[in-house]
């Protein structure tokens, strides 16, 4: 019910919009007016919005407590004395009998009889609160409708006023943003210091064992946990590297040549296909990896090696000949794939944002195409080239589905493309899946991984920042 009252709080406000509007017409009727009507419409519909969603907004936070105190003060004494879950429970099926709908489960009796009853006195708590919220917010907006209503005259600041509201909206929205960074580190911190308590922090980050299950007999590994995350960071930064190998090269030269070479026509067709590519769902590569990339790598391999054994490298042809579908080249070239549009695609923007006076300049003083692409727009695009491939590298490092899917899950400590490696984000998703216990170094081992990631992109943004301010160039 509450809710429902929102369309009709639109309408009453573009009515007072309409309303102020046409009075201050009336009102400023011959007369040299500080403000427009449509800014004293717009503070009008201002102040019959605001209040109302205050009141609504505040329903909806403190509603509930309210709710249950009312419930709860007019409980039976049978109710009151239940443990607080089974009280939870009661309620709930009171409330769902009062909607009109089925008990969850069978009462035992003093319970059962008391459902009916309950479930009314529920339903009517409900009812009388969002007639409640309803008559505040329908009240809240006709007085801010009729303060500035009384308001408006001729040397009346209004679209000071509006404007004051515009700014503390911005203000909000940038507080909101910055708020939601701090809370998130401060749970990475909070936790992680829960996690580095009971693992130190040396072993966790230079250790070479990841096994953080829970053991089932003592002598195992995990009886006690192993929390080294160096197999993980290991294996992100190979398929990484391996990523931008694929991703830099081919979307950096696509970019130059949409850019500098391309026709109209052929840019007007290729531009916006790499824009929709780069939108597909990380889990289509995924599946392009599993079922298409990685047998193809795994039968040249196979062949390859078949090819080697029985000869002088005779090892290496017995171990390609084991090379399975799930490879960190896999993973790692399938997401350079899934790169290079978003790479090309932000290269290819940086390097149009070139002032064109700085080509025509290099072509006067004889350069050619190639010697001006070289010597004059990639230095000049430099320093947002660079942010291009930070990004790409922030996504690659952050990817989750492709690797879960085309490298394994093993926790190696490996530089060996060919074999099966995981990914710190991979690890987070696991230790986080399914009912875990929060207090367990398992669980929390999943908050210092995430710290640790944090830290160490913010130290590549900080490298790169440096590496761009050096070579930045300003251009009048």
């Amino acid at each position: 019910m509450t809710w429902f009252f929102l369309p009709i709080l639109i309408v009453a406000s573009i009515a007072a919009w309409f309303g102020a509007r046409g009075l201050a017409e009336r009102r400023q009727r011959g007369i040299h007016a500080h403000s427009r009507p449509a800014q004293f419409g717009a503070w009008a519909l201002i102040w019959t919005a605001v209040p109302a969603l205050v009141v609504l907004i505040a329903a909806a936070v403190f509603g509930p407590a309210i709710e249950g105190s009312l419930i709860m003060g007019g409980a039976p004494e049978a109710v009151s004395e239940l443990d607080p879950l089974r009280r939870g429970a009661f309620f709930g099926d009171a409330r769902a009998i009062g909607a009109g709908q089925p008990a969850t489960q069978i009462w035992p009796a003093p319970y059962a009889e008391l459902l009916p009853a309950e479930g009314a006195r529920v339903a009517g708590i409900g009812r009388m609160l969002d007639l409640g919220t309803v008559v505040l917010a329908a009240l809240a907006a006709l007085l801010g409708a009729l303060f500035v209503f009384s308001r408006i005259r001729p040397d009346m600041r209004a679209r000071n006023r509006v404007e004051g509201w515009v700014v503390a909206l911005l203000f909000v929205s940038s507080a909101v943003a910055v708020l939601t960074t701090v809370g998130i580190i401060a749970s990475l911190v909070f936790d992680s210091l829960r996690f580095f308590a009971s693992v130190p922090i040396f072993e966790f980050l230079f250790g070479t064992q990841w096994s953080p299950q829970t053991a089932i007999r003592a002598d195992q590994v995990g009886s006690t946990g192993a929390f080294g995350a160096l197999p993980l960071f290991a294996g992100t930064f190979l398929i990484m590297l391996i990523a931008m190998v694929v991703a830099a090269p081919v979307g950096l030269f696509a970019a130059i040549y949409l850019s500098e070479y391309a026709g109209p026509a052929f840019r007007a067709t290729v531009k916006p296909v790499l824009e929709v590519l780069a939108g597909v769902p990380t889990v289509v590569y995924g599946f392009f990896a599993a079922l298409t990339v990685g047998p193809a790598f795994r039968e040249f391999f196979n062949g390859l090696g078949a090819l080697l054994v029985g000869g002088p490298l005779d090892g290496i042809g017995q171990y390609l000949m084991l090379v399975q579908n799930q490879m960190a080249l896999v993973a790692g070239a399938v997401m350079g794939i899934m790169l290079i549009p978003f790479v090309s695609s932000l290269s290819d923007d940086i390097i149009n944002a070139v002032p064109q006076s700085l080509r025509d300049g290099s072509y006067a003083m004889g350069a050619t195409k190639s010697e001006t692409v070289k010597r004059v727009l990639l230095p000049a695009a430099l320093p947002g080239v660079a942010g291009a491939m930070l990004l790409a590298m922030s996504r690659a490092i952050g990817e989750t589905m492709i690797v879960t899917m085309a490298a394994g899950l093993a926790a190696r400590l490996t530089l060996n493309p060919l074999d099966t490696v995981t990914t710190v984000t991979v690890q987070i998703v696991t230790l986080l899946t399914g009912d875990q216990e929060f207090n367990s170094p398992k669980t929390l081992a999943a908050f210092g991984l995430g710290l640790t990631l944090f830290l160490v992109t913010l130290a590549l943004n900080i490298i790169a920042q440096r590496i761009v301010h050096t070579y930045r160039q300003q251009y009048d």
